[in-house]
């Protein structure tokens, strides 16, 4: 990929500004700040930024629950998801979606289905639109190692193949399916073999390499966009935290942590930029007291916000066409 200097410095942006988010759920959901379930995505924010750089306008993108950096990117504001997450009235589902279904149809943003798998067969509805109306789009499901060993991924990725939609299937294989290892979910090294029984191109790449995802989903975006067909890519990578946020984390040991941490994908980026001279450390910095900002006003919009009315309940319960009554 051709990538200038403001390419490369909106991709660590992206990054710290993903990271600064999540961190920042971790510490308020630890202080009793945020209701119900929260899943982080820390240590994953390669793959969230190198997804959403190469989408176009128009696109569609359905993640899962540990995917915040997808809304974020893909210009969802960074106050009405912390208020959503705060389960405010303010929130981008205005409080009724939270964590786990936060979503943004206007910007082509699907919100995480709550039965993980079932994402994978909705997701070519939208990709199949795109095929239908020739408008040149595509449509991405982003979802975990766990996910890719229910049926409905089997069924979906066999569907994209036949009708030769423009899916991509993106697994973010971070080795655990809440607490069970990879080694004891399945048998194949690399779940991007799997692409092979359906026809489909599979790739495995480094998804702690910001690189290596942009270069995957350049390809499989351009080869989608001209009518290839789906591509399988799995991005093996590791979620810092446990599967959500008050998980004991028993399972894992901290030697395994530390050598996962030590390849943190910000930190990988940050000092290849240093040492192509790309930027300076002060400027690093300056980047990460900025997104401390932006973040302390989230946070500051979403404690202020109100709590949504009981007459909430029945509102937006069901979408209408415009002339219609809304119920």
């Amino acid at each position: 990929m051709t990538l200038t200097n403001n390419d490369l410095r909106k991709l660590l942006e992206d990054m710290i500004y993903i990271r600064t988010f999540e961190d920042r759920l971790r510490i308020n959901f630890a202080a009793g700040a945020i209701p119900g379930f929260v899943h982080l995505g820390i240590g994953q924010e390669a793959i969230m930024a190198g997804i959403c750089f190469n989408l176009q306008d128009g696109d569609t993108i359905g993640a899962s629950h540990r995917e915040h950096g997808v809304l974020l990117c893909r210009g969802i504001g960074g106050d009405k998801l912390m208020a959503e997450l705060y389960g405010k009235r303010t929130g981008i589902c205005k409080g009724k979606g939270g964590s786990m279904h936060a979503g943004d149809l206007e910007k082509s943003t699907l919100g995480c289905n709550g039965i993980l798998g079932s994402a994978q067969t909705i997701i070519n509805g939208f990709s199949f639109a795109h095929k239908f109306r020739k408008d040149g789009k595509l449509a991405v499901t982003v979802f975990g190692d766990g996910a890719s060993n229910r049926g409905e991924f089997h069924e979906g990725l066999n569907f994209a193949s036949i009708w030769n939609l423009p899916t991509i299937y993106f697994i973010c294989n971070n080795g655990y399916a809440i607490s069970v290892p990879k080694s004891k979910q399945n048998k194949v090294d690399d779940l991007s073999a799997r692409g092979a029984a359906y026809g489909v191109p599979g790739i495995q790449i480094d998804g702690n390499d910001i690189f290596a995802v942009l270069e995957a989903t350049e390809e499989a975006f351009k080869r989608a966009r001209a009518g290839g067909g789906p591509t399988l890519i799995e991005a093996k990578t590791y979620r810092w935290r446990g599967h959500f946020e008050g998980d004991p984390d028993i399972y894992r040991d901290q030697e395994e942590k530390d050598f996962w941490m030590a390849k943190c994908p910000i930190r990988r980026f940050e000092k290849y930029l240093l040492d192509h001279e790309v930027m300076t450390q002060a400027e690093i910095d300056g980047i990460w007291k900025s997104a401390s900002d932006r973040v302390d006003g989230h946070q500051k919009f979403a404690e202020e916000s109100p709590w949504p009315d009981r007459d909430d309940l029945l509102r937006d319960v069901y979408y209408c066409d415009e002339g219609s009554v809304q119920a």
